[in-house]
């Protein structure tokens, strides 16, 4: 019998256990988001993309807390550009809307208007969400192509160059 005892004891607290498990993975839920490495090669195809159309830019990926986790700018792309792309991507997830879209709809006279005016919010385009099946994972933002409208689709192809890895 004094074998079966620690056996017995075990058992009674595994049977404990399993209800507390249980009650915890209920009052909690798991977060996905980008490993470093993913997040790097994020902003190396978007700033890959940029040089192929002749623009210096900044790129940075922010995780969906808003907290900066990857971030690069080309030699030649403006001194502002590596803080508006790190507005851009928290901007992007903060109102879960692309900031190309939120530009379209912050307009005088449209539903949005004022919200350019909060604190870090830019509404330019080039910030986009980094998402896998509606669950955002991080943002992109990248800023200092001619125009928002490129940097848009520099940020895609950023996103595009990791959607295998993230499906």
């Amino acid at each position: 019998m004094v074998r079966t005892a620690p056996s017995l004891l075990a058992g009674a607290l595994l049977a404990l256990a399993a209800p507390l498990t249980s009650a915890a993975e209920e009052g909690t839920f798991n977060t996905p988001g980008l490993v470093p490495e993913t997040a790097m090669k994020v902003v190396e195809a978007a700033m890959t993309e940029c040089r192929d159309r002749d623009a210096q830019v900044a790129v940075a990926v922010v995780d969906r807390g808003g907290n900066t986790q990857a971030l690069k700018r080309d030699q030649f792309a403006g001194p502002h550009t590596t803080k508006t792309a790190v507005s851009k991507a928290w901007t992007a997830i903060s109102f879960r809307t692309d900031t190309l879209e939120l530009r379209d709809i912050s307009e005088p006279g449209k539903e949005g208007y004022g919200i350019q005016h909060l604190p870090r919010v830019t509404v330019l385009g080039g910030g986009k969400m980094i998402q896998n099946g509606g669950r955002i994972l991080a943002g992109i933002g990248v800023s200092g192509a001619p125009s928002g409208a490129i940097d848009d689709e520099c940020a895609a192809a950023g996103i595009d160059a990791i959607r295998e890895e993230i499906l």
